[in-house]
């Protein structure tokens, strides 16, 4: 935890930061606690259907070296922009990309689904003209990023349960998205054949693979947080009907959905705070451990602390009356839901200094600087860094449930089944993770608490960008 302010506060004002400060702690013990649960809730979901942390089966069964070549397309459809994607994978470890974003209208996210899969092909199908398309016998591997909640039932089939995002076109939930695609591209004349589904977890997975030579584990630590990971087989025993391509496969990519580890509350370190944001979210009760570390939150939780502390009534006795932060005043721009970005958590972080911090109180949240002292500078720079931080430690809780489920090591910090025999790759995107100062740092400070400092050394954590794009082309070999 970051030390308290360094001031000459009040001690009422000690006494409040005191408290506040307990409630986000995580000992050593409490960290281990939250792991141990984390592999429980692994092994239930690898197990059982239906259950809150899904553990879904890719059928993605193997993890590129960096040898592979080809030109593969990718497509990305998951908001506003619809992304199509030229990868050209030039084996030792290179690749090149070229891409071209395409608008989605509301007309067509609400129309009927055929003519939003009919833009889908004609966006492919230009741009693989405006590159030259490819000779009339070669028809390229196509892997589509679907970020919409579907039941995959193998690599390239998968069947939309609900949309999200603002979509409701008609005529696609309970039908296969990726021959929706392809009747579209087949009715437009399109080379293309699409041949995999996938997921941008995966994809930071395999991207990160391709570019080192292998990797274990792909997370992302941005405006949301997911895992994927290698997973042996044998552990996936919900798995039923083997699709007869895999059935000699040892090894399947799980896509964990993390995110709602622990909704049911048993173990994480949920404060007053966090407890306010989650009543007034669009999906109460869910997505438990993301609202707890993933950059959407972690600004708003920090504006609860905050306001919390400017509500407040004056210390007792003091006269004139003395209050525990921008002497009780706030604005119209702090008092609004989600008014204060993570970024500038980001921004805080990397200068600290109270007339950094004043100047952005002034700029971003309309205060005026003389309702800015020294010591609110401070205390907001603390109450950033204290979210922060538990944010890091959180996540390292997840890294080091994976280490643990593939039996890389036990709980403590023990050898587990599985040696080590060079460093283990852990592919990551996101912007917390990109540009939070010290994320890094502070998740792997935890993880020598949870499994060991040997363990913690071998892992080599890397950027694995844009695993919407090029990982849906590496999931098209």
């Amino acid at each position: 935890m970051p030390p308290l302010p360094n001031s000459d506060a009040p001690q009422p004002i000690r006494d409040v930061l005191d408290s506040i400060e307990t409630q986000f702690q995580l000992t050593d013990e409490r960290l281990r606690d939250i792991t141990a649960h984390f592999v429980k809730m692994y092994q239930v979901g690898l197990q059982h259907g239906h259950e809150p942390m899904a553990m879904i089966p890719t059928f993605v069964t193997g993890v590129p070296d960096g040898t592979e070549t080809g030109t593969f397309m990718a497509v990305d459809l998951g908001g506003t922009n619809f992304r199509v994607c030229e990868v050209q994978l030039e084996g030792n470890h290179k690749f090149s990309l070229k891409q071209k974003k395409f608008k989605v209208t509301d007309e067509l996210k609400t129309g009927p689904a055929v003519d939003l899969f009919d833009y889908m092909a004609k966006c492919v199908g230009d741009f693989m003209k405006e590159l030259g398309n490819p000779p009339a016998h070669e028809c390229l591997h196509l892997g589509m990023t679907f970020s919409f909640p579907v039941e995959q039932t193998a690599l390239g089939a998968g069947r939309l349960l609900t949309w999200t995002k603002g979509f409701s076109a008609t005529g696609a939930i309970g039908n296969d998205v990726v021959q929706l695609l392809q009747d579209s591209l087949d009715k437009a004349e399109v080379q293309c054949k699409c041949v995999a589904l996938v997921n941008d977890t995966v994809g930071t997975l395999l991207t990160r693979g391709y570019l080192t030579g292998g990797c274990f584990l792909g997370a992302i630590f941005g405006t949301g947080t997911n895992g994927a990971y290698v997973e042996d087989m044998s552990a996936v025993t919900k798995l039923k009907k083997i699709d007869p391509s895999i059935k000699n496969a040892t090894k399947m990519i799980i896509n964990t959905e993390w995110g709602a580890f622990d909704n049911a509350r048993h173990v994480l370190p949920l404060t007053r705070w966090d407890n306010a944001l989650d009543r007034i979210s669009i999906n109460p009760r869910y997505q438990a451990f993301e609202k707890l570390i993933s950059g959407m939150y972690l600004g708003e939780i920090a504006r609860n602390v905050l306001i919390y502390l400017i509500d407040l009534p004056p210390i007792p006795g003091s006269n004139p009356p003395r209050y525990y932060l921008f002497n009780g005043h706030s604005t119209k721009k702090f008092n609004v839901q989600y008014g204060f970005d993570t970024e500038l958590l980001s921004r805080i972080k990397s200068d600290p200094s109270p007339a950094a911090v004043r100047g952005l109180f002034v700029e971003e949240l309309g205060y005026v600087p003389y309702q800015v002292s020294d010591l609110d500078a401070q205390i907001v720079a603390w109450v950033c860094d204290l979210v922060a931080t538990r944010s890091a430690a959180l996540s390292a809780c997840a890294v080091a449930a994976t280490l643990i489920q593939c039996k890389y090591v036990q709980l403590g910090g023990e050898p587990g089944e599985r040696e080590i025999d060079s460093s283990l790759e852990l592919g990551v995107d996101g912007s917390l993770v990109e540009f939070y100062p010290g994320f890094e740092d502070t998740m792997r400070k935890s993880l020598r608490v949870i499994v060991g400092e040997r363990a913690e050394k071998l892992l080599n954590v890397g950027m694995a960008k844009d695993g919407s794009g090029v990982g849906a082309a590496l999931c098209a070999l």
